[in-house]
C-alpha cells in the first residue's frame, strides 16, 4: 500500500482545501431557505423565487460569462447539461415535489445523491470505492432521515416521489459534471465559466417554466416576516442570489475539483443539517433531540466517506469486493 500512501499525502493539502470549500458551499445553500420561506410567505410563488435566484445570479456572472466567450464552443454539451441538471433541473423537481409530498419527505429522497453518485462512480465510470466511503453514505443518509423526522410523514403520492427523485438525479448531475475535466490539466474548462453558462442555461428554462410576468413583483418593494423580524423582501433576495447561488455554485464546484464526486456529495448532505439549525434559530423552527442525533451522524459519516475514499486512480479495493479484488481499469477519464 505505499503507493496509495504517497498519493494521499500528495494530495492532502489540496483536499483540505476542497473539505473547506465543500462546507462553505454547503453553509451557503443551506442559507437559501431561511431567506426564500419569508419570501414565500410573503406572497411570492416558489417557482418565482426560483427564478428570480438563477435569473440574478446569471446576471452577476454574466461578466465571466463574457470573459469565456469561447466555452460554449468548446463544450456545449457540457454547459447545456449543467445549466439543465445542476441548476434548473435541481430547483425545479424539488418544488414540484414539494406540492405533493412531505417537506421532509422529499429533503431526504433529494439526499440520496451521495449515494447514487456513489453507485455512478462505481458501476459507470469503474472507479474503486472502500467500503468505508459506502459506509459514511450510509451513515449519512441514517442521520438525514432523523433531521428531517421522515417518520413524521409517510402519505407518499407517486408523482412526488419521482419528481424528488428527479431532483436526486439532477443533483447526481450535479457532481459529476462539476468534475468533468478535472484530470485534462490547461485543458480543463474554468469552472466558473461553466457555472454562468449554466445558470444563463438555467435561467432560459426557468424563465419558461415560472413564467415570471405573472410574478407579484411588489412583494419585492415591501418587507417580510423572518421570525417576527420585518426584514426587506429585497435584503432577501440579495442574499438568495449573491450568497445562496453564486458563492454556493462557485465555492462547490471547485470543491469537487478538490475532492471527488462522492465526497463532495456527501458532504453536502449537511446543507440539510445547517438549513435546519439555521430555522431553528431564524425562523423558530425548533429541532427535536432525533434531529440533533441525526446532525451528529450526518457529520460523522461526512468526515468517514471524506477520509477513506482513494484518490482518483488508486487501486483500492471497491465498496462491494473482497479486500483482494481490484479494479483492473483505472477511472476513465472526464
Amino acid at each position: 500500500m505505499p503507493v496509495h500512501t504517497s498519493v494521499s499525502s500528495h494530495h492532502s493539502p489540496g483536499k483540505g482545501a476542497g473539505l473547506g470549500l465543500a462546507i462553505v458551499s454547503a453553509l451557503a445553500f443551506g442559507g437559501s431557505g431561511v431567506a426564500a420561506k419569508p419570501l414565500i410567505e410573503a406572497g411570492l410563488e416558489p417557482l418565482h423565487v426560483v427564478w428570480l435566484r438563477v435569473a440574478g445570479a446569471a446576471l452577476v456572472m454574466l461578466p465571466t460569462a463574457v470573459r469565456h466567450r469561447d466555452l460554449p464552443r468548446r463544450r456545449p454539451a457540457l454547459l447545456a447539461g449543467f445549466g439543465l441538471l445542476a441548476v434548473a433541473g435541481v430547483q425545479a423537481c424539488y418544488f414540484a415535489a414539494l406540492s405533493r409530498i412531505p417537506v421532509g419527505v422529499a429533503l431526504l429522497v433529494e439526499y440520496l445523491a451521495p449515494a447514487l453518485v456513489l453507485g455512478w462512480v462505481r458501476f459507470v465510470q469503474r472507479r474503486p470505492v472502500t467500503r468505508a466511503a459506502a459506509l459514511g453514505v450510509v451513515l449519512a443518509a441514517g442521520g438525514l432521515a432523523c433531521v428531517v423526522e421522515v417518520w413524521s410523514g409517510l402519505s407518499f403520492d407517486a408523482l412526488g416521489l419521482v419528481l424528488a427523485l428527479g431532483a436526486a438525479c439532477c443533483q447526481v448531475g450535479y457532481f459529476v459534471l462539476s468534475d468533468q475535466g478535472a484530470d485534462a490539466g490547461d485543458a480543463a474548462p474554468d469552472p466558473l465559466g461553466v457555472i454562468a453558462y449554466g445558470l444563463l442555461v438555467g435561467a432560459a428554462v426557468l424563465t419558461v417554466v415560472a413564467r415570471p410576468w405573472s410574478m407579484d413583483w411588489s412583494v419585492l418593494a415591501g418587507s417580510a416576516d423572518m421570525g417576527g423580524t420585518a426584514v426587506p423582501a429585497v435584503a432577501l433576495l440579495a442574499w438568495i442570489v449573491l450568497v445562496a447561488t453564486v458563492i454556493a455554485y462557485v465555492t462547490g464546484v471547485l470543491s469537487v475539483r478538490r475532492l471527488s464526486p462522492q465526497v463532495a456529495g456527501v458532504v453536502a448532505c449537511l446543507e440539510a443539517v445547517i438549513a435546519t439549525v439555521l430555522a431553528w434559530v431564524l425562523l423558530g423552527e425548533h429541532l427535536s433531540a432525533p434531529q440533533v442525533a441525526g446532525g451528529a451522524v450526518v457529520l460523522v459519516g461526512a468526515f468517514i466517506a471524506q477520509s477513506s475514499t482513494p484518490a482518483k486512480g488508486s487501486p483500492e479495493p471497491v465498496a462491494s469486493g473482497g479486500a483482494e479484488r481490484e479494479l483492473s481499469a483505472r477511472g476513465t477519464a472526464a
